[in-house]
């Protein structure tokens, strides 16, 4: 369990680094308070992680999170500069790798925002489905 949560927060933290550094909306931002809890996002973690130990599971991460950042599907919608809050969201993609649920950490404009974002997505194919896909957004 403690390897899938260091995986995660590797891939969290490549995730993003690659999505760049937009600017943080200012100082109007320094008393913002963070949204409230999704609750459904721990089950959906949980499915994650019963994904590893798998060699093919570990490879996909690498594989999906570069297609991610080549295709830039986190810019969609402009969701990153809605607030200063990273969003960590879950896709469930089915076995061509399209999007078919999105589950945030969070609620909240941003995090809805980003659901829109990556409905219906498509990433290359798991090597298994469904497929728990995370990716942190700053």
């Amino acid at each position: 369990m403690k390897t899938n949560i260091l995986k995660f927060a590797a891939a969290s933290a490549v995730a993003m680094i690659a999505a760049g550094c937009a600017s943080t909306g200012g100082s109007s931002w320094n008393n913002e308070p963070p949204p409230p809890a999704n609750p459904a996002f721990a089950a959906e973690m949980n499915k994650f992680n019963a994904q590893f130990p798998n060699d093919k599971a570990t490879k996909y991460e690498e594989v999906s999170l570069n297609y991610n950042n080549a295709k830039k599907l986190d810019e969609r919608g402009n969701c990153h500069d809605i607030t200063k809050h990273p969003v960590v969201i879950i896709l469930t993609l089915d076995a061509s790798g399209k999007v078919t649920r999105t589950t945030t950490d969070v609620e909240g404009k941003k995090a809805e925002c980003f659901r829109q974002a990556y409905a219906g997505a498509q990433l290359p194919p798991p090597p298994f489905a469904p497929y728990q896909k995370p990716i942190r957004l700053r």
